[in-house]
């Protein structure tokens, strides 16, 4: 596809219109850009900001609807229907292209896919029947993980196997998922981090920092930065997103999830093409914020400077925290103060506050990422959660 830019004035078209959708929305307005969604929901995260159009990801008719209105076709999260992003590439202009998107909504696809880029991925194998598991579960060794290979996200779709008499009943209940099933060797690792890379049509490519991930029930609690690894571990991890973004032909972002191990060893877990939850950092932090380099990615302008400002810590708000939330925004917070921090709140206009689901962030930017942890454990807010 030959690369185009889209010089702002022009229309972006966003399939999904959730929370990434919105913040991408906003970096885009600031720079003249106007924005246009497809999402199922009424009145939408990126709905807010944007003109919607009201209709499921595989309506073909809503979908020509979002290419006639738009200049340049973008997705806010890998699980819109590949086929509609397929014939979007061959009728408008998507310089994403569908063939990632094919690739990183199947695990064993992307998992080829990441191996042929030089990366590590966890030992695995496709597993077609009951017996089949059985004998993957004694080559690779328990633990391990039966995960879903598409549809699995924040836990789901995934089957932690500690024994033999947990391969039966996993089965059973993964087997109803209607697709392919893969098995992972468990990874015991020291950290989780993930690396953002950048990637303009014309080849331009940069990475933001790395980011430390804490997960609590399988959802992405804080992103930490600077991560707190060596500058070796820093370093081969930007090398290996950077290979894969250029092995993929990625355009746009692509987040970069992996395992670091006791040896330091570095195993990638997952790919995301798009923005990502452990990059919302960056809106604050970065001289260039996440946001703004996919749109700036997307349409070919020169890619932003993606160097580190400040230490940052990112805390999720998932339902269960707006309400403490809301009432820390009216008071005056000295442990905050006396600790030199300073949180940014970011809500992202959902109608229902459910348990678990993600409603917000705050970005906490501190003199070190200890301070801002320290103000994150003594808060009200995410009492529930441990740091």
């Amino acid at each position: 596809m030959t690369p185009r830019t889209i010089l702002p004035g022009a229309t972006i078209g966003v399939l999904g219109g959730g929370q990434l959708g919105r913040m991408m929305a906003h970096a885009g307005n600031r720079l003249g850009y106007k924005f246009v969604t497809l999402d199922p929901t009424p009145d939408s995260p990126c709905g807010q900001t944007a003109r919607q159009i009201v209709a499921g990801y595989g309506d073909q008719v809503a979908a020509r609807e979002l290419a006639a209105l738009s200049d340049v076709i973008t997705y806010e999260f890998e699980n819109v229907d590949a086929e509609v992003a397929a014939m979007l590439e061959k009728e408008s202009y998507v310089p994403q292209g569908s063939t990632l998107l094919y690739t990183t909504q199947h695990r064993i696809r992307e998992k080829r896919a990441v191996e042929a880029a030089g990366a590590r991925v966890a030992p695995y194998a496709e597993i077609a029947g009951l017996n089949k598991l059985r004998e993957a579960a004694k080559r690779l060794g328990l633990p391990a993980v039966l995960k879903t290979a598409t549809g699995g996200y924040d836990g789901r779709g995934q089957w932690v196997l500690r024994s033999d008499a947990d391969l039966e009943p996993a089965w059973r209940e993964a087997s109803q998922a209607g697709t392919e099933l893969v098995l992972e060797k468990f990874i015991v690792f020291e950290k989780e981090i993930s690396v953002i890379a950048a990637r303009r049509p014309s080849g331009e490519i940069i990475t933001f920092p790395p980011a430390e991930n804490v997960h609590v029930h399988n959802i992405l609690h804080l992103s930490i930065v600077p991560a707190r690894i060596s500058d070796t571990v820093r370093s081969e991890a930007e090398r290996l997103a950077l290979s894969i973004a250029e092995r993929l032909g990625v355009v746009g972002l692509i987040a970069v999830e992996m395992f670091l191990a006791s040896d330091g060893t570095l195993y990638v877990n997952e790919l995301a093409p798009r923005p990502h939850n452990s990059g919302h950092y960056t809106m604050e932090a970065c001289r260039t914020s996440q946001f703004e380099q996919h749109v700036r990615a997307i349409c070919d302008l020169p890619l932003g400077d993606t160097s580190l400002l400040t230490p940052v810590v990112m805390a999720n708000v998932l339902g269960e925290h707006v309400e403490p939330l809301l009432r820390w925004m009216s008071s005056v917070d000295e442990e905050a103060q006396e600790l030199g921090v300073e949180p940014k709140v970011h809500l992202y206009g959902k109608a229902e506050a459910k348990h678990g689901r993600k409603m917000g962030h705050v970005n906490v930017l501190a003199p070190d990422t200890e301070a801002a942890i320290a103000w994150i454990s003594q808060s009200d807010i995410w009492r529930a959660n441990p740091t």
